[in-house]
């Protein structure tokens, strides 16, 4: 005699769920293994990049066609990503995260090509801090900084205020697992865009 579909059901539940479990699980060390993997190597070329254009000097006498011609080198060697523009973004990461090991590996490359565009070294290791304590996505950071979150937080009489309504605004910017396979840089670096 057969079980009636609700019951079957009901047995297949708690498999179900440790499945679930376990996909989820690895599709997030999927995930944080390419972050990871692009924060490292967007780090590193940025280095390459200040140091070859610096050469020992305080300052660089970088010429824009050096640029230029690394690009379309590397675009060709590499795909889409590697365009003039990115690699200046690579070069800013580097200068405003000197120091690999500070960077977080909870954020994503998208993540640090927002923050290394902060100018107060104050306020961007701030938005760095609190985009991993509070798990915020890149929409959810760029929103803060967007609506100058820091700032608002530091002149508030009212934190609590600000920080529910910050909460409350960046609770419907999670991210997905769509979202993360839709950024642009992370199909550049896998070469996918096609």
């Amino acid at each position: 005699m057969t079980r009636p579909p609700a019951q079957q059901t009901d047995v297949l539940e708690p498999l179900i769920d440790q499945i679930a479990k376990i996909v989820q699980q690895a599709r997030n060390r999927v995930r944080q293994s390419v972050n990871q993997a692009m924060v490292a190597c967007y780090w590193e070329i940025g280095r390459l990049i200040v140091e070859h254009e610096q050469q020992g000097q305080a300052r660089a006498v970088y010429g824009k066609g050096q640029l230029a011609q690394l690009s379309t080198r590397l675009t060709a060697l590499f795909g889409k990503g590697f365009d003039i523009s990115n690699l200046r973004n690579m070069r800013r990461f580097y200068l405003a995260f000197p120091i690999r090991e500070t960077l977080s590996l909870e954020l994503s490359w998208s993540h640090y090509n927002l923050l290394a565009r902060i100018e107060k070294p104050a306020a961007r290791d701030w938005y760095l801090r609190e985009a991993v304590a509070q798990n915020w996505s890149v929409r959810a950071l760029e929103r803060q900084i967007g609506v100058l979150y820091y700032e608002r937080l530091l002149a508030s009489k009212e934190k609590a205020i600000v920080e529910a309504e910050a909460r409350e605004n960046t609770a419907p910017l999670a991210e997905t697992a769509k979202d993360f396979l839709r950024d642009p840089y992370v199909l550049d670096f896998l070469n996918l865009n096609d």
